[in-house]
């Protein structure tokens, strides 16, 4: 088992490095992820893990948007490289939400308004309870529907190394699953999760001396909404279609639906996969689900979805987690998923995640 931060930067930033066939002495910048310290207990994490990853020496940023950092970890890499200022980024995303007791949820807490949310006891499992329920109300969508984005991704996991909750279930499991918040089951949530993950990015010219097969960082984006989540419309993550919105007009896509081979959007939560789907301009208002039951998102359908297995099988490591979907993009791309590959040819393909107390939204569009 590995026990700090620090030796899951270093894990993940060697098997990055070996990928690439290079060394520390290759990367000349280093951008890190990771959500709130209270997760490991460390004071300025940040600088804790500075050398876990090889950042001593080298210049480095943290970014930290909660769940949405695994995405925004790359783009700041983006930053660094396409600004001309650095020819190579190695770029980790870390958490380790074991330590806290007795659940991680403690931790959010401290994140709600302290005069008009936190006296109420408030959770965020207590939320996304509300906001599953408003997405359900408003487009007549049936729990079992949503049960089906579960039982895909927890079969799709089986076929990942990495995963925590891989498994054969049925919508019949899901729905008997130990309630937590109603309308919100066991069965719905991803589980806290340790681990970290990394990718290296690379100008052109240092790109194509290291592989013949790149894969392109073609468009990014991201939005902040306000903190103030009763302010905003529950049944469609204005968030993510914004985000979103940004990165396909960077990468110059027109029609989303069309354009996107495979998707990794983030699921901590089975309908949160529908509702980013449909922020993510690939499904309409309410239409993510019958896109799931009738297998148009399975990994051998017409826009596979969460092919690793995603947060729901995979885990939720939550600042890494978006990073994992990053790296599983890269190998679907490159045709090195192994039996996590998707059946078509995929040529483009979207990562996505999504942070904070629902208000963030990162996305980044890439190609082969």
């Amino acid at each position: 088992m590995l026990e700090t931060p620090k030796e899951l930067s270093f894990e993940a930033s060697k098997m990055a490095l070996d990928s690439a066939g290079l060394t520390l002495k290759d990367i000349q910048s280093v951008v890190s992820g990771s959500a709130p310290d209270a997760f490991d207990g460390v004071h300025m994490k940040g600088e804790y893990y500075l050398d876990g990853m090889g950042a001593i020496g080298k210049p480095h940023e943290r970014v930290y948007v909660g769940g949405g950092t695994g995405v925004f970890t790359p783009i700041g890499g983006w930053w660094n490289v396409a600004s001309g200022l650095y020819d190579t980024c190695l770029c980790v995303a870390e958490e380790k939400m074991s330590p806290l007791h007795p659940h991680p949820q403690y931790a959010f807490w401290s994140i709600f308004d302290q005069i008009l949310e936190r006296p109420l006891g408030t959770t965020l499992l207590w939320i996304f309870s509300l906001e599953m329920r408003r997405y359900m109300h408003k487009y007549g969508i049936k729990e079992e529907e949503i049960a089906e984005v579960a039982v895909k991704n927890k079969g799709n996991a089986v076929d990942h190394p990495s995963a925590q909750l891989g498994a054969k279930i049925t919508v019949d499991d899901v729905m008997r699953s130990e309630p937590i918040c109603e309308p919100v089951k066991r069965l719905d949530v991803s589980p806290p999760s340790d681990g970290a993950a990394a990718v290296i990015l690379a100008s052109e010219k240092v790109a194509k001396k290291l592989t013949d097969q790149p894969v392109w960082l073609d468009g990014v984006g991201w939005t902040l909404d306000s903190t103030h989540w009763t302010n905003r419309d529950l049944a469609y993550p204005e968030y993510v279609e914004k985000a979103a919105k940004m990165a396909y007009k960077m990468a110059g896509i027109k029609n989303p639906r069309k354009e996107i081979d495979v998707a990794e959007p983030y699921d901590p939560f089975d309908y949160k996969e529908l509702h980013h789907l449909e922020g993510l301009q690939l499904a309409g208002k309410g239409e993510a689900p019958k896109m799931t039951v009738d297998g148009v998102t399975q990994r051998d359908g017409d826009l596979p979805v969460c092919p690793s297995g995603g947060l729901l099988g995979v885990g939720n490591p939550i600042a890494a987690a978006g990073m994992m979907k990053i790296c599983e993009i890269f190998w679907q791309l490159r045709g090195e998923a192994g039996k996590r590959q998707v059946k078509k040819d995929a040529r483009t393909g979207l990562a996505q995640a999504w942070g904070d107390l629902m208000q963030v939204g990162t996305v980044a569009v890439m190609r082969s």
